[in-house]
């Protein structure tokens, strides 16, 4: 990968769904990429064969490439051999699905699994769609020594907030990423990110790419009596065009 700055091309503004509704309202508002999660509100699982299909139906013809979401289970990110297994499985029938790109991360003890990362990315074959670190770079000791580990798994992307809850909170140490990356791969600032702090982020990471739910919440939502869970919040395209509008104006003048 060539090493250019953020001066040289357009800031990638990536926008997280979960539903066909929400591809829609993403690509109407001027999203470069739709990362596709079933279950935002617990950070993202994969996403149902049906979700992949319908999600691609909206996305193939406008030309925006869909990223899928590999999170067999909700929690922490240290895997037993069933969940590898499953891993494994949902990324190939994603990729086989005709996704793009794949997102997934697992940890052990406090740092990468690389072993368990490297297998994973072996059974995808050398035709494997683009690969994404998620978050789970996030709970490791040292996210920026990290980054070379995922340089050196294959990884094109790494998704992050640079440990902290929210990108914004954690620039100092996206920053770091983005120098220790140094063109290899593509750091994208995520959690948090609204139409606000975006232009302030950018210029304080120097990230060629950002990524947020540009979300609100579901309307006519009712009480949830039998904890069955909340309505979905729902994708704003007004929200995904004033990120990108903010992002394009800034860069326009030479500010980020």
């Amino acid at each position: 990968m060539a090493n250019r700055t953020n001066h040289d091309r357009r800031v990638t503004l990536e926008i997280c769904v979960e539903s066909p509704a929400g591809a829609a309202a993403a690509i109407a508002g001027g999203c470069d990429r739709i990362e596709l999660c079933a279950t935002l509100a617990m950070g993202g699982l994969t996403p149902s064969a049906g979700l992949v299909a319908a999600v691609l139906a909206h996305a193939r013809p406008a030309g925006i490439p869909v990223h899928a979401m590999v999170r067999p289970r909700p929690g922490g990110f240290d895997h037993d051999a069933e969940t590898w297994a499953l891993a494994v499985a949902e990324a190939q029938a994603l990729a086989a699905a005709g996704v793009q790109g794949l997102v997934f991360g697992a940890t052990a003890g406090g740092a990468l699994d690389v072993a368990g990362l490297a297998d994973w990315i072996a059974a995808l074959g050398p035709d494997r769609p683009v690969l994404t670190l998620h978050r789970a770079i996030d709970v490791v000791d040292d996210p920026v020594a990290a980054v070379e580990q995922a340089v050196a798994l294959g990884f094109d992307h790494i998704l992050t907030s640079g440990g902290a809850r929210s990108a914004a909170e954690g620039a100092a140490t996206i920053a770091r990423m983005v120098e220790r990356a140094d063109g290899r791969c593509a750091v994208i600032a995520g959690a948090g990110v609204r139409p606000d702090n975006v232009a302030a982020l950018i210029a304080a990471t120097r990230v060629p790419a950002v990524h947020g739910s540009a979300s609100v919440p579901a309307a006519g939502g009712v009480e949830d009596r039998f904890g069955f869970g909340p309505l979905p919040r729902r994708t704003s395209a007004a929200l995904v065009r004033e990120l990108r509008g903010v992002i394009d104006h800034k860069s326009n003048l030479g500010q980020l």
